[in-house]
């Protein structure tokens, strides 16, 4: 069965945890041409926070997906398309392998099984909060982070592996390794995409671009432009 990532180029997350710029509204960025919300952040996530982007997001014609940090901030919502779950390979801790996801299925009313979907995260940035909290190992060659998407895919059975540089570009080599180690599965890359080139760059060596920051950082001429060169590519 097809997936719905599986058509996608280009991803935009959503931070419930920043402001956006002046004059920037929700709605302006679900019309970008993305193809699809991720709503979710590393700190500062609460039911509340979360709950208000989906509704502002909910509006418009574009696929919703939260991105839950932890269990306490999933949103029952109708509105959105399903749940995508980091469990994170190069982590320090177990916890963010399986530890986390014990929890998850002891919240109440059982998690959403049929729009729930686990993301293979490979975290490259070390100076990342993600990084920090997982303690993960970031030192990693192409070919180690061709080894994980490898696992992520035969013995996991991940749909989405996840190469994440948060905040800083990758190298183009260690991502193509990661997408070229696959099959089937699709890869996502998201890390230091702020315009038309780096958006490019980074488009021609994954599968899916997810862009953050440019939103915050930049406006929505930029979202744009990004969403533009992921179709290019």
């Amino acid at each position: 069965m097809t997936a719905p990532w599986d058509d996608w180029n280009h991803i935009l997350k959503l931070d419930p945890d920043k402001e956006l710029p002046d004059g920037v509204t929700y709605g302006d960025l679900c019309a970008t041409g993305t193809d699809a919300i991720e709503i979710g952040g590393t700190t500062g996530m609460t039911e509340e926070n979360m709950s208000a982007v989906i509704a502002a997001c909910a509006e418009h014609d574009v696929p919703l997906y939260q991105e839950p940090s932890s269990p306490d901030v999933v949103v029952e919502d109708d509105a959105l398309e399903g749940y995508l779950i980091p469990t994170v390979f190069n982590a320090g801790s177990p916890f963010w392998i399986t530890g986390a996801h014990k929890e998850w299925v002891r919240i109440d009313g059982d998690l959403d099984w049929e729009r729930t979907t686990t993301e293979a995260y490979i975290v490259m940035n070390p100076e990342a909060d993600v990084a920090t909290y997982t303690e993960a190992d970031c030192d990693l060659s192409p070919d180690d982070v061709a080894s994980y998407a490898k696992i992520a895919e035969r013995m996991f059975g991940q749909e989405i592996v996840y190469l994440e540089y948060s905040g800083t570009l990758g190298e183009e080599s260690i991502v193509a390794a990661g997408r070229d180690a696959l099959e089937e599965s699709t890869l996502f890359y998201g890390g230091g995409i702020h315009d038309y080139d780096s958006a490019y760059a980074m488009s021609s060596v994954a599968d899916v671009i997810v862009v953050g920051n440019v939103a915050y950082d930049e406006g929505v001429e930029a979202v744009r432009e990004t969403v533009e060169a992921a179709n290019d590519a």
